[in-house]
């Protein structure tokens, strides 16, 4: 079973090649639905797989690790493939009901595919270069979807994305090179054997940070999040769905795997810096928010806000601050690419993102005004929605561990759920419970499938919080035991001396 860690990859880059040479519209757009839900299905199987067989590695071409290519399926990985896949498939039937069809014809269909690419590569690679260069594909994918269609504004917002992601990618190539100076080696699990036997060295603490500075800005972390606010908000709304909801959990899903598989000897260092790191980017974000009053750069600013409290589960450093990440993380994806849905059905009822401009959606639309509140009271964490329990698990890891630093990051966590509901409130009063506009809206009946989809799962999220509770436990305690997936690389072909394994990670 092996075989279905390439298919991700493989799958939607074959399709991303054919769909440039075929001019029909409408074949573009069923091949790519059909590869989006394939791959979907392809991705839940892996999941099971993973789930009761345990971590599937794949040699590619037959190389053997540390050598060769290595694609590495983990409870962690998988499980986030699979929230992709569904965020990309509400976010391509959403885009094919309301984009233009100049802009479907502007390579988005390839584009889109490419981005899986990258995105799912990121995901599956055990190899930290091979991390860099689906980085790459992601990254010029998503470069072309938000310059579609040519605008002013989307064009300015290109120059700036552009240009701070082309001084991450330096960083993230210069700082692989010089970590492979040192270890000798770019497999992530080989990588974490021979740190571990270097042990606490400042020199690989140095790097570390420089890791925490290239993924926190992918990840739009407090003083790296200024190329973000106006990115999303000029790409339509079912772009924004797949670009805000997962781009910046790339940069979280890089800081979580980097901090628990390989730079783990100066926890008390470099995990207190990102507890400090994730404290600011929750307050301040949030209050970006609160500051706003455009529907989707509200929404933009609480995506670092967010941020925040995921990468404080991993500055917590325990079983049940990273079960607490892992469920966030999973349930803020669905959330925040249901809140940016919710927005373009506003935007196309009202004409206009302005919440001030707006006004009367409940009366116009009662159930699209149902999709925003499902949504919006679990980013905020009210019970007995999705948010609340993915909170409560940072919380009460929080307390339990005791620190002081441990609990400013407590108090911190609970100031900014009070904000985000006062922005999402805000959304809400101006918007949808106001006097209605006199603008006339477009159609949007197409438009709900998709953002239904999305709002559903994370109602079940919240009704049933064990399904997704169980998983976050056993996956957090999969990553606070790199021996799991050391033990996963070393068992795919050669024998522990030959993989130069040495000893226990850790």
């Amino acid at each position: 079973m092996s075989q279905l860690a390439v298919l991700p990859i493989l799958i939607p880059l074959l399709t991303g090649v054919l769909l440039i040479f075929i001019p029909s519209l409408r074949l573009q757009r069923v091949l790519n639905t059909a590869s989006v839900f394939g791959v979907l299905v392809l991705t839940i199987v892996l999941f099971i797989n993973v789930w009761q067989d345990g971590i599937v590695v794949y040699k590619y071409g037959d190389w053997l690790p540390p050598f060769g290519i290595t694609l590495v399926a983990d409870l962690w990985s998988s499980g986030l493939l699979c929230i992709a896949m569904m965020v990309a498939l509400a976010s391509l039937t959403y885009s094919i009901a309301s984009l233009d069809a100049l802009r479907e014809r502007s390579f988005f269909h390839s584009l889109f595919q490419f981005l899986l690419v990258g995105v799912n590569g990121i995901f599956l690679t055990g190899d930290i270069f091979n991390l860099f260069v689906f980085f790459e594909v992601m990254l010029i994918s998503s470069y072309g979807l938000v310059a579609l269609g040519g605008t002013a504004g989307q064009l300015e917002a290109t120059v700036k994305y552009v240009t701070i992601n082309l001084i991450g990618s330096t960083l993230l190539v210069g700082v692989v090179g010089l970590l492979y100076g040192v270890v000798g080696t770019l497999n992530m699990a080989d990588i974490a054997q021979k740190v571990d036997a270097v042990g606490s060295n400042s020199v690989i603490t140095l790097l570390s940070l420089v890791f925490l500075i290239v993924f926190g800005l992918k990840a739009a972390v407090f003083g790296l999040w200024f190329w973000m606010p106006g990115t999303y908000t000029v790409v339509p709304a079912g772009l924004s769905a797949y670009l805000g909801g997962m781009l910046t959990k790339i940069g979280v899903y890089g800081i979580l795997r980097v901090f628990t598989l390989i730079f783990v000897q100066d926890v008390s260092f470099t995990h207190n810096i990102i507890l400090i790191v994730a404290c600011l980017t929750m307050f301040f974000g949030v209050l970006g928010a609160a500051a706003q009053h455009e529907y989707r750069t509200i929404l933009t600013w609480h995506i670092s806000s967010q941020v925040g409290y995921m990468i404080m589960g991993v500055g917590l450093y325990s079983v049940a601050g990273i079960a607490g990440t892992v469920f966030y993380v999973m349930n803020n994806i669905l959330v925040k690419a249901s809140l940016f849905l919710s927005s373009g059905i506003a935007e196309r009822l009202t004409r206009t993102l302005d919440i001030y401009s707006m006004g009367g959606l409940l009366k116009k639309s009662p159930f699209a005004a149902f999709l925003f509140l499902v949504a919006a009271l679990a980013l905020a964490g009210v019970p007995p929605f999705s948010g609340f329990w993915g909170k409560l698990l940072l919380v009460k890891a929080g307390l339990e561990s005791g620190g002081l630093l441990d609990w400013i990051a407590v108090a911190t966590a609970l100031a900014t759920s009070f904000f985000t509901l006062y922005s999402m409130m805000k959304i809400w009063q101006n918007a949808y419970w106001r006097t209605p506009q006199v603008a006339e809206g477009l159609p949007v009946k197409l438009l709900f499938p998709p953002t239904v989809l999305l709002v559903a799962v994370t109602l079940i999220m919240g009704l049933w919080p064990a399904l997704l509770y169980d998983y976050a436990y056993v996956t957090a305690q999969q990553l606070m035991d790199p021996l799991q997936y050391i033990d996963a690389v070393r068992q795919a072909g050669l024998s522990a001396s030959q993989l130069s394994f040495t000893g226990g990670a850790g």
